[in-house]
């Protein structure tokens, strides 16, 4: 994917830095006098060691220029599509092989030519067409689909059509109703999107020949285009100054930004992580972070509906500008637009799961067996020499006098003293993870507290949840009366927030059932956390019962369809 941009004149410039200084002005005024303005560039990568896999189309010019990319040199051919009636060349495509390039004329003549050798390999003619060429008007848009079975081609007046690119017969044909300016065919899905006068962006089925898509948002003209490389999300500029992002799939916006400057030209890298664009006025190429993928969910409902539309101003070159504009160029983030309900992101009677690794809530229901696996075969054996220091106690008498053993009382003395101090230290000052537990539960904000347990490691949790096992003893202390059990009680409560709204689904399962592994007995004698179990229980029942009804009809439509034949 390439940005529409000057790169005729980048490959003179490249090349004239190699001539002796005597020819380089030559070769420059040459360059702009042959090759004007730039209106259609299209690479392929298929064919770029073999022959020229670059085709480019100039304003008024009746014929078109093909490149070596790989040598940074103009190729040896010139395309000129219908000598007997020259007209400037409009649009060009390349075939899946990268053999063939498609040339789309003002006077709506379509001729392929072969790249290697640059030789006309034949002309698609309508002969329902009054002047015998492929369309009545200027051809806007030429493409191929990814197996070279079929050709598609748009004219100024809305007419769209299929043709057989080895038979170049016409197949089919439907009209949009409007002028069109652009169009945009994706390979991958077999989609080609169109663009109008009328600012709509139309999705078009060329092989069920019907619209599946309409995209409405752009108050002025509709400048480029672009698709992922997986053809999910199709992204769109306009002289507005809006940059808008759209989900194919879910027929929505998903984001949008307005610039202070018009966007021109836009590709979007591979992988999705990079965004270039080129702007009005403006010889740089800024490139744009998907920011979605470093964050989180953010509201979409705001932007989809086109109510709420980011500005950014774009990076100044100068310093002096860049510090004097430095904080007003900071967006400014309001408490409404951070602080969104999960609610709010979630689609009713589905479960929003917590993106956390497989590895990490997978392990926590298997932490038995991992700890058991870990476990050292045999205990580390005492060395059976004696050390090199032996301990003695100075005397002033010259003989050396050991050490006495402790006897086995004080050593048991000692213990003791040092679980007393332990458990007193435990006793007064609670754990960042009770205290959390606590204050989510006053407020009946569960987020912080869910946040901080997704970032402890497995055994930290097991140790945090295992510290609130209640043990028998020989106190009085009604239980119910202990912090430990007013912290199971709170779990449970959480249990039973984080269930009802559907949040961190595959984790909090996970945590749910080491939970009652470790204190499952406890909850078996206490009539009051049986009464919470219970209430877990019924919303457990009934949140999965819907899930599982939504696999049932998933299941039950891919069985249909994959048993239907068409």
């Amino acid at each position: 994917m390439w940005l529409e941009a000057h790169l005729v004149i980048i490959l003179f410039y490249y090349l004239s830095s190699r001539l002796p200084p005597s020819l380089q002005v030559l070769s420059l005024s040459l360059s702009l006098s042959l090759l004007r303005f730039q209106v259609y560039l299209l690479p392929a990568e298929i064919r770029e060691r073999d022959w020229c896999n670059v085709v480019t189309c100039h304003m008024d010019t009746a014929q078109a220029y093909v490149w070596r990319l790989q040598n940074f040199v103009l190729g040896e051919h010139i395309l000129k599509p219908c000598p007997e009636n020259p007209t400037p060349v409009k649009a060009c495509a390349i075939s899946a092989c990268g053999n063939f390039t498609v040339l789309g004329t003002a006077g709506g003549w379509i001729e392929r030519f072969n790249l290697q050798s640059g030789i006309s390999r034949g002309s698609y003619v309508d002969m329902s067409e009054r002047n015998s060429c492929a369309h009545d008007v200027e051809v806007v848009g030429v493409a191929c689909d990814s197996t070279n079975t079929l050709m598609i081609s748009a004219g100024y007046h809305g007419d769209i059509k299929v043709w057989d690119f080895k038979g170049r017969e016409l197949k089919s044909r439907w009209k949009i109703g409007c002028s069109l300016v652009k169009i945009v065919y994706h390979r991958s899905n077999g989609l080609l999107t169109t663009v109008a006068d009328d600012l709509v962006i139309r999705l078009f089925d060329v092989v069920a020949l019907r619209m599946v898509g309409k995209f409405e948002g752009h108050t002025d003209r509709i400048t480029d285009l672009c698709f992922s490389e997986d053809g999910k999300w199709l992204l769109s500029s306009s002289m507005d100054g809006s940059l808008r992002i759209w989900d194919v799939i879910l027929a929505r916006q998903i984001d949008a930004i307005l610039v202070d400057v018009c966007i021109t030209a836009l590709s979007l890298s591979p992988n999705t992580d990079v965004l270039a664009t080129t702007h009005v006025d403006q010889n740089g190429v800024y490139l744009w972070v998907n920011q979605a993928m470093f964050t989180g969910a953010s509201n979409d409902e705001s932007y989809g509906s086109g109510k709420e539309i980011v500005n950014v101003k774009l990076p100044s070159v100068s310093s002096i500008e860049g510090s004097q504009d430095n904080d007003s160029d900071k967006p400014i983030i309001t408490p409404s637009k951070v602080a969104h309900k999960s609610s709010d992101q979630q689609i009713p009677d589905l479960v929003t799961l917590s993106l956390l690794p497989k590895s990490q809530w997978q392990s926590l229901t298997n932490l038995d067996i991992i700890k058991a696996r870990n476990k050292p075969i045999e205990p580390p054996k005492k060395p059976e020499q004696a050390p090199f220091f032996l301990p003695s106690i100075p005397s002033l008498s010259g003989k050396i006098l050991f050490k006495p053993i402790e006897s086995a009382n004080e050593e048991e003395d000692r213990e003791a003293g040092k679980l007393e101090k332990k458990q007193t230290r435990i006793d007064l000052v609670a754990s960042q993870f009770v205290q959390l537990l606590q204050s989510s539960a006053d407020t009946e904000n569960f987020l912080a507290f869910t946040d901080y347990i997704k970032s402890l490691s497995l055994s930290t949790l097991d140790v945090e949840l295992r510290m609130l096992q209640i043990i028998d003893d020989d106190d009085e202390q009604e239980l119910d009366k202990r912090p430990e059990f007013h912290s199971i009680e709170l779990l449970l409560d959480y249990f039973i927030h984080e269930i009802s709204c559907r949040n961190n689904f595959e984790f909090i399962q996970a945590l749910i059932r080491l939970f009652l592994k470790i204190h499952g007995e406890t909850i078996r004698q206490q009539p009051k956390l049986q009464d919470k179990a219970q209430k877990l229980l019924d919303i457990q029942r009934a949140v999965w019962q819907r899930v599982d009804r939504l696999f049932q009809s998933a299941r039950c439509m891919v069985t249909f369809l994959s048993d239907s034949q068409f």
